[in-house]
Parts: C-alpha cells; sequence; structure tokens
C-alpha cells in the first residue's frame, strides 16, 4: 500500500504530480487534456508557478481526483475548499436519504445496503437484516461496520462458505481505497481486519463441481442453506458534496434459482 504525505507539508505541485504519476499520465498528455502546454504543467508540479483555482480543479477533473482530495488541493495551493461535506443526517440531505431507502427498499427480498468511505452502514435493507441475524451483537452496535461484520470470527466469516476468496478480494478493495484516499481511519480498519485469523479451508464447504459464475460469488450459509450472490456496488456521478461522493450502494443478486426462491420465500 501507498503512502501519502499530508498536505501540510507539501504544497500543491508534488500533490498534483503524486496524482499524475499515479494515474500513469505524463505532463504532456495532462496538459492537452486541461488545454494547457507541458511546461506549464511542471512549473506547477515544481512550485515555479502558482496555478489559478480554476486550474487546480481542470487537472484534479481531468486526474479523477477524489473529491475530498479536491478540496486539499485546493487548500495547498491557498484557495478555500470548494465541497462542502453535509452530515448524511443534516435536512439538506432529506431527498437523497428518501431516494437511497426507497431504493434500497425496492429491492427486497435482496439484500442491499449503503455504506460511508470508512464502511460504516449508513441504510440497509430487510435482506441484508436477514442475512446478519444471529451474528455478536457487539458487531451490531453502531456504527456498524460492513467489513468488521463480513471478516470478523463473530460475524460472518464462519458461514462464508468461500471465505479465504471473498476475504481476499475485500481485502483487495480496501487497498485500492487506500491507495486513492489519505485515510488512516480506512488504513486502521484494513489491518484491523486484514489481522483477524482465518480457518483452514474445509474441502467439504466448496461445491462438488465448479460452477460457471460470471463473478466472484458470495456463497453465505443461511439456515442450512448455502446462498449465493454477486455484488454490485453503485456510486454517483458528478457528486458536489464530499459526504455523497463517498457513498457507496452494494446490491447482492442472487447468482442461481435456488437463492432467488429461497429469498422471496422468507418476505412478503
Amino acid at each position: 500500500m501507498t503512502t501519502h504525505p499530508s498536505t501540510t507539508d507539501q504544497g500543491v505541485g508534488p500533490l498534483l504530480r503524486a496524482w499524475r504519476e499515479r494515474r500513469r499520465v505524463s505532463q504532456l498528455e495532462l496538459a492537452l487534456r486541461a488545454d494547457s502546454s507541458a511546461r506549464h504543467i511542471s512549473f506547477v508540479e515544481t512550485g515555479r508557478s502558482r496555478p489559478s483555482e480554476e486550474m487546480v480543479l481542470r487537472l484534479a477533473e481531468h486526474l479523477d481526483v477524489p473529491v475530498r482530495e479536491r478540496n486539499a488541493l485546493l487548500l495547498a495551493a491557498g484557495y478555500a475548499p470548494r465541497y462542502p461535506e453535509t452530515p448524511l443526517d443534516d435536512p439538506a440531505l432529506g431527498a437523497l436519504r428518501e431516494g437511497i431507502e426507497r431504493l434500497i427498499g425496492g429491492y427486497e427480498p435482496y439484500p442491499a445496503l449503503v455504506v460511508d468511505a470508512r464502511y460504516n452502514v449508513v441504510a440497509a435493507n430487510r435482506g441484508i437484516m436477514t442475512l446478519i441475524d444471529g451474528v455478536c451483537e457487539t458487531l451490531l452496535e453502531p456504527p456498524l461496520n460492513a467489513m468488521r461484520l463480513a471478516l470478523h470470527p463473530q460475524g460472518l466469516a464462519p458461514r462464508i462458505r468461500n471465505l479465504r476468496a471473498w476475504r481476499g478480494h475485500l481485502l483487495e478493495q480496501m487497498e485500492r481505497q487506500i491507495a486513492l484516499h489519505r485515510s488512516e481511519p480506512l488504513r486502521a480498519l484494513y489491518e484491523e481486519v486484514a489481522a483477524y485469523p482465518v480457518p483452514d479451508a474445509d474441502p467439504a464447504e466448496e461445491p462438488a463441481e465448479a460452477v460457471p459464475y460470471f463473478a466472484l460469488p458470495l456463497r453465505i450459509e443461511h439456515e442450512g442453506r448455502t446462498l449465493s450472490f454477486i455484488s454490485s456496488i453503485s456510486t454517483f456521478n458528478t457528486p458536489m458534496d464530499v459526504t455523497v461522493a463517498e457513498l457507496a450502494i452494494e446490491t447482492l443478486l442472487p447468482a442461481d434459482p435456488a437463492t432467488v426462491k429461497y429469498l422471496q420465500s422468507l418476505l412478503p
């Protein structure tokens, strides 16, 4: 995993260069995208030229810099942050909350949840509550964290039939997020869940023959049955608020007819 220096000990130039290198874009290519010149990009990165506020935002846009980090770039360049970070329970986000609840409620009986940048669950439907029924009560105390819930030995981990593969998928997902966001809490969460013990694989838990899934499934036991899901994650397009930018909606699509039939029998 990559470490990231803070904006307090760097100007905007080195930060922009770090994002450009992370995106594997040359100075010339970035200049063409941003309607600038490679010379100007070089001067900005070395601190010989102070970019305008508009230029900082333009470069951040073409480098696909996350919204929170765009604020950090603006601060490093001496400008005020452009994007607010509105609490999710603020009345200004009432329509968003209502829309999210309606969206995941409409997905029932299949599981769906919404997490923030630290994988804390901010909304979940009855399908999710069905899957987590019976896990350790301490893991269900607020804030409910999706990664702890999935990988903790007292959470869903003992029920996940392909735990090693699914654990690897989740840890890789977190590594990508850490590389993208300079978040020490996220790094601490990664180190915590990566250290959870993993039981030895039991060959009896795996299917007798390969199943032609089109993506890695989550195979999880529920009341003596093994349910199979494919995970899909959605985010908001062109967010103008840090909170909204960091929300992710995860839906679990049933991967076989037996899972569909069982879930439809559970919820009216």
